[in-house]
């Protein structure tokens, strides 16, 4: 027997495939408009480690990540508990004719628009990393997808709900005040084992115009979450934390959800439309909402040097339906009735260089927030992104921006992939 296992066992390794890539991020930040009672800075190495096992029609993925703060290593009053290590993917896909079937610990990226992807909720986001980061927790769940000869159906079973576990008060990031305690905890409406299914289309037409489009159906936990609190006032006389309460909990709840993701190319110029609508399913707090997103990019070619030129403008509207339960304030919805202005340019380089850049007008409560990165790659294996934001609040309205302050950062990436 032993004879027979192990010419086996050579000859399937012999046909596998194994790869390790990954990056290792140095990411410094400066802010230069903050609360004083703020770290000034923040320095953070990153380390992302990928393996994958191919043999015939299976694929094995696993995706690891860690990071260190440094002022997690200094005082106690300076630490901002945003160092950690997590497993953001682990799972096994097995590929027929024409269907596949994954089970496992994944990351699913959805969504068209240039700023902001709002149907792209299916993984809870990192509150530990940058505000402006697409750093996002894996969840376990099973999927199986038939594909047509024009697209794809995917049937997705959710089976879990992930923390969301903040910094502590000294990260810029953290926007309670220091006095209010939350440690991640997850409320949930029927179990964080609830299963959440998804039914997904998505294809894309052979035309003279070509059209991608998702449709996407829920029935389970809703990607928006908000706060609460069971604790009462503190009626301490003599205290900075009188007429508050001092501990908050996340709280997720159950909907029937629609979403939908589309983009149309006409000539050289994109249009996109973003958009869902939310069943809440009887939450005390949260009632029915929508949420929609429209935006169009023209590309200018050969505009400079033969680079090329995007002409970018987005507009994002959120509505809720019942006047006695949170609106978009106390849901913490930043892009509720904005504007957003903005430009890509593509450098013509073997480096792939690009520029992109604007601002987002909130047209309700007026505040605005004004940006621009830069990202190269060079000497083959290093890409540096540099960017900056200035955030001007709302001053009439408790804005999520308005938590944070007006705000001004310099931030550089520096990464080396192997």
């Amino acid at each position: 027997m032993r004879t027979l296992f192990l010419p086996l066992l050579a000859s399937t390794l012999a046909f596998a495939e194994f790869d390790v890539s990954g990056h290792l991020d140095l990411d410094s930040q400066v802010y230069l408009t903050r609360p004083e009672s703020k770290n000034a800075n923040s320095f953070t190495a990153k380390q992302i480690l990928e393996f994958t096992y191919t043999h015939d029609d299976l694929t094995v993925f696993s995706k690891l990540y860690a990071q260190e703060a440094y002022y997690d290593f200094t005082t106690e009053s300076e630490k901002t508990e945003r160092t950690f290590a997590r497993l953001d993917e682990l799972y096994a896909k097995y590929d027929f004719e024409n269907d596949a079937l994954k089970v496992g610990k994944t990351i699913e990226f959805w969504g068209s628009l240039e700023l902001r992807n709002i149907v792209d909720g299916f993984n809870p986001k990192e509150f530990r990393d940058d505000l402006f980061a697409s750093n996002k927790l894996g969840v376990w769940n099973m999927a199986y997808s038939h594909y047509t000869e024009s697209g794809e159906l995917s049937l997705i079973v959710k089976l879990d709900e992930q923390e969301q576990k903040m910094a502590a008060f000294p990260y810029v990031y953290y926007f309670f005040p220091e006095f209010v305690t939350y440690d991640g905890t997850l409320k949930t409406q029927d179990g964080v084992n609830r299963p959440s299914v998804y039914l997904k289309y998505s294809g894309s037409t052979d035309t003279e115009y070509a059209l991608d489009y998702a449709v996407i159906f829920e029935n389970g936990y809703d990607s928006l979450r908000y706060f609460s609190t069971d604790t009462p006032e503190n009626l301490a006389p003599n205290s900075p934390t009188v007429g508050y309460p001092t501990s908050f909990e996340q709280n997720a709840f159950i909907v029937n959800k629609i979403m939908t993701y589309n983009t149309l190319v006409v000539d050289t110029t994109l249009f996109k439309l973003e958009a869902l609508y939310a069943k809440v399913d009887e939450d005390k707090n949260v009632g029915d909402y929508s949420h929609i997103a429209l935006g169009v990019e023209h590309t200018l070619e050969n505009f400079y040097e033969s680079g090329s030129l995007g002409l970018i403008a987005e507009y994002y509207r959120f509505d809720t339906y019942e006047d006695d339960k949170y609106n978009d304030l106390e849901l913490f919805e930043t892009m509720q009735d904005d504007l957003f202005i903005g430009a890509r340019y593509s450098f013509n380089n073997a480096n792939d260089s690009s520029l992109v850049g604007g601002g987002i007008f909130d047209l309700e409560y007026d505040e605005q927030v004004y940006y621009m990165k830069f990202d190269s790659r060079f000497a083959e294996s290093f890409k540096i992104a540099v960017d900056y934001y200035y955030i001007v609040p709302s001053t009439t309205e408790l804005t999520a921006y308005a938590f944070l302050g007006t705000h001004q950062r310099v931030a550089v990436n520096l990464a080396y992939y192997f």
